[in-house]
This record gives C-alpha cells, sequence and structure tokens, in this order.
C-alpha cells in the first residue's frame, strides 16, 4: 500500500511538474510570439482649417454661387464638384474619404446627424490647435500664432524617448510655426517646416531637386507657408527612404486660400489633400513592416464660421470650434462601427492623442493633463 502510494505521488509530482513546465512553456512562446511584433507605425496628417461641412457636405452651393467667393468660376467649380447627389458630390470632392474611409476607417464630426467633435481650447486658430491634437492639452495659456516653444510634451517626442521609435519620428509642415510647435530643440527629432529643405536630412538627386524647387517656387504667402506640393513631396520621399515609425504632415493651403476667399482654390486643395493622403496610404499598405501595422489620423487644427464668414475662424466666429477627424489601422472594429459615424456624441480635439497611443498599445503619459481616448 505504502508503495502504492508513493509510486502515485510519485506519478502526480512528475504530471504536475509537466503541466507547469506546460504552462512556462506556452506564455514563453506567447511572450516570445508578442516580443516579434513590430511596434506599430503611425502617421498624423492634418490640413489646417478644413471644414466639416465640406468634408461631409461636399461642395457648398452657397459659396459656389457667391461671386465674392468662386473666383468667377462657378462653371468650373460645379462641372469638377457639383454633383446634385450627396454621395457623389462627396466623392468628387474627396474620393479616398469617402471611398475608403468612410468603409475601412472611421470617421467622425457629422454635425448633420449630431456626430460633433470640437476644439476644447478657447481660441479657435492654428497654434492652439496644432498644441492640442499633438500634446491633448487645450492650455488656453497658448494664445497667439508667435507664440513661444511650445513647454508641453508632444505625442511625437513621447515616442522618439522609446527604444522602439527612436530616431524614427520626423515632422513636415507648411507653415513655419512648426518648429516651435513641436518643440524641436527640446522634442529631439528633425521638424522641416515653411522653406526648410529636406537636403538637411537627405542628400540624394530627388531630394536636391525638391529642395531647388521650393526654393525657385511661386511665394503667395510669402515666406511664411509654402505651396503643399513641396511639403507633401518632402515627407513622401523621407517616407520612402528612411521609413520612420512615426510621422506628422501638415498641410496649410486649405486656411490660406480660404482667408483669401478663393472658395474654387479652397476646394482644389482639399481635393488635392485627399488624393496624397491616398498615395500615402496606399504605399503603406505595399510596404513590408508598415502594411497592416500603421495608423492614420487625418484631423484640422480648428474650423471656420458658416456662410460668408466661411473665410475666418477665432473666438469670435460662430462655427470656428467644430472640426472633424478620421481614423484608419488594423482592427479598428474593436472600438466601434466602421464607416462614417452616425451615433449622436460629442468629442474633442484633446482626445485624439490618448486614443491613438491607446489604440497602438502604447498610451500617451505627459507631465501636463490629456484629454481621455474617444473609447
Amino acid at each position: 500500500m505504502l508503495s502504492f502510494m508513493h509510486k502515485w505521488f510519485t506519478l502526480s509530482g512528475v504530471l504536475l511538474l509537466l503541466a507547469v513546465y506546460s504552462m512556462n512553456t506556452g506564455f514563453a512562446q506567447a511572450n516570445t510570439s508578442l516580443q516579434k511584433q513590430p511596434a506599430p507605425n503611425v502617421i498624423i496628417i492634418t490640413t489646417d482649417g478644413f471644414r466639416w461641412q465640406e468634408v461631409f457636405g461636399g461642395m457648398d452651393t452657397s459659396l459656389a454661387n457667391h461671386p465674392k467667393f468662386n473666383q468667377g468660376d462657378s462653371t468650373y467649380i460645379y462641372n469638377k464638384y457639383g454633383a446634385k447627389d450627396l454621395s457623389a458630390r462627396q466623392k468628387q470632392l474627396m474620393p479616398f474619404f469617402w471611398n475608403q474611409i468612410a468603409k475601412e476607417g472611421m470617421l467622425f464630426g457629422n454635425r448633420y446627424v449630431g456626430n460633433k467633435v470640437d476644439v476644447a481650447n478657447p481660441h479657435w486658430f492654428s497654434y492652439p490647435g496644432y498644441n492640442e491634437i499633438l500634446t491633448g492639452y487645450p492650455d488656453s495659456a497658448i494664445n497667439s500664432n508667435d507664440y513661444m516653444p511650445n513647454p508641453h510634451n508632444n505625442v511625437l517626442a513621447f515616442l522618439n524617448a522609446q527604444a522602439a521609435y527612436k530616431n524614427k519620428v520626423a515632422a513636415f509642415g507648411a507653415w513655419d510655426a512648426f518648429d516651435r510647435i513641436l518643440n524641436e530643440k527640446v522634442s529631439g527629432f528633425p521638424v522641416i517646416n515653411g522653406f526648410e529643405s529636406i537636403t538637411q536630412l537627405l542628400q540624394d538627386p530627388v531630394a536636391k531637386s525638391i529642395s531647388e524647387g521650393l526654393k525657385d517656387s511661386y511665394k503667395p504667402f510669402k515666406e511664411v507657408e509654402c505651396l503643399d506640393v513641396y511639403t507633401h513631396q518632402q515627407a513622401f520621399h523621407y517616407l520612402k527612404n528612411k521609413q520612420p515609425k512615426a510621422l506628422y504632415i501638415s498641410y496649410g493651403e486649405t486656411d490660406e486660400w480660404a482667408h483669401h476667399a478663393h472658395y474654387r482654390d479652397y476646394l482644389d486643395a482639399a481635393h488635392q489633400v485627399d488624393a496624397w493622403i491616398a498615395q500615402i496610404w496606399n504605399w503603406v499598405q505595399s510596404t513590408p513592416g508598415y502594411k497592416d501595422n500603421t495608423f492614420l489620423l487625418v484631423t484640422t487644427d480648428h474650423g471656420r464660421g458658416f456662410k460668408e464668414a466661411w473665410t475666418d475662424h477665432g473666438a469670435d466666429v460662430n462655427g470656428a470650434s467644430s472640426i472633424w477627424f478620421a481614423l484608419m489601422g488594423p482592427n479598428l472594429q474593436r472600438i466601434g462601427a466602421l464607416g462614417a459615424q452616425t451615433n449622436p456624441g460629442q468629442w474633442y480635439q484633446k482626445q485624439l492623442a490618448a486614443t491613438l497611443t491607446k489604440l497602438m498599445g502604447n498610451p500617451f503619459i505627459a507631465n501636463h493633463p490629456i484629454g481621455s481616448p474617444i473609447y
């Protein structure tokens, strides 16, 4: 009997050890599998002051018909963007948004159905808006476009401080304020803005050619802001050649042409930005390391006024706090239904940094308040 019990306990012990070993091996294999997954990439794109009205409604007939705004060319505007059907009009202006993001991603800010997105800062113009997007903190003290280098940590600097992203972060902006908005000297990653040249980072013939074009280009916004085509060419060339894990691109012409009251140019600028986003996303989805491992956030820094006030924004302009945003990336359906969001609700610009980094599995941490994720 004792012999039998001794054998039984011995056998049980062996089985227990085998079970524990198997469990540990399983955990180790799972951990190894997780470790083999590369950290996700992220691309943030903004188009300055682009209204939610055009994102969700396409061409605004009241502006296209208005002689003060249509640049004497309403025929061109209607032929290119003036379909009578809403769905067709949306796709004429922003085909990538409505053929792809509205199916595979998430699109927020359609106030026609009560899906509202607003800035949380009280100022409703550019520097405060970009600060809110990139830091998650709507600091009311940031009250000027000439504000000093940003004292708040931004989400790109947060990523750049981590091993998986170190020296794999970059930003490109048409407006020459981004070296202050992102506090380039403190953040530790390159910010190419305004008429700065990509040759600071790359010396290949294509980079030099883009730089020469930028230097000799038409300057309708003087020395403050370059044409978007040069910002895009520099950013896209850098993306293809250096393959950063975190990239920010800011286009500016939608805001500039609106301030000029040029509705035709405003629509053309938005249509071109949509095409560039499509080009970037198609490259992402055809490139190993990026394919199915990249998150994309597209948004704007502020809204604009209604009707004749569409040319302006700021705290005294009704509607200028209203914005929108779009998300693309792997497994978005785990946070809700894909497509253009139709559920009524209120979201804020300050939530974008936390939302994006939570989706990445790498929640943003900073020494200032951060808006909560949208889910």
